[in-house]
């Protein structure tokens, strides 16, 4: 049952050692859920909420794909859940990667519990190199170019950080071709 896996998911400690906080893993998830959100791992802003995506960063997601925040919460629509469950600290230039032991000890588990999942929607390159593996392309913008080839079960994404924009503004081919078609596809989901 997910109700108990997800328990055990959110008392999980296997990364302790390695946190800047006492581990408290963020994650959101439905047997019913359509759309599955792999982002990275949460900020220090989300990891004191308890909200995934509760930053400038989901309310750029949120826009992107054209939802409110009733209907991105709704894990009857949406499940979340970031390659490392818990804030893994600041580094040099920014968060450090997410923790690996999450995907390995958990992504399957409750993948195996969510048979409805119709889009994953990955969410940087972390998301994008561990689930398109050799698929993926040599770098991330490569990857979101060719968002085609992935669907209709992925759609790789930039990070929707204002630590991007830079990005957005040198890629517009990323709002006039990629967002279209993720709005659409999220559309006719949420839809059906």
């Amino acid at each position: 049952m997910i109700e108990n896996l997800l328990s055990d998911i959110r008392s999980c400690t296997i990364c302790k050692a390695h946190l800047p906080n006492y581990p408290k893993p963020i994650i959101r998830a439905s047997p019913n859920s359509k759309i599955l959100v792999i982002g990275q791992a949460p900020g220090q802003k989300v990891q004191n909420s308890g909200v995934p995506w509760d930053d400038a960063s989901g309310q750029a997601l949120r826009e992107w794909l054209h939802v409110s925040s009733e209907q991105f919460y709704n894990t009857s629509l949406f499940a979340i859940m970031p390659m490392g469950f818990c804030y893994p600290g600041t580094g040099k230039s920014g968060d450090l990667p997410p923790r690996k032991e999450c995907a390995k000890e958990w992504h399957k588990k409750v993948l195996d519990q969510m048979p409805d999942i119709q889009l994953t929607l990955l969410i940087g390159k972390y998301a994008q190199d561990y689930y398109l593996s050799r698929n993926a392309k040599e770098s991330l913008t490569e990857t979101v170019k060719n968002h085609a080839a992935y669907l209709p079960h992925y759609i790789p994404l930039p990070h929707p950080s204002p630590r991007n924009n830079i990005w957005l503004k040198k890629n517009d081919w990323f709002r006039m071709n990629v967002i279209p078609v993720l709005q659409s596809t999220v559309k006719a989901i949420l839809e059906s």
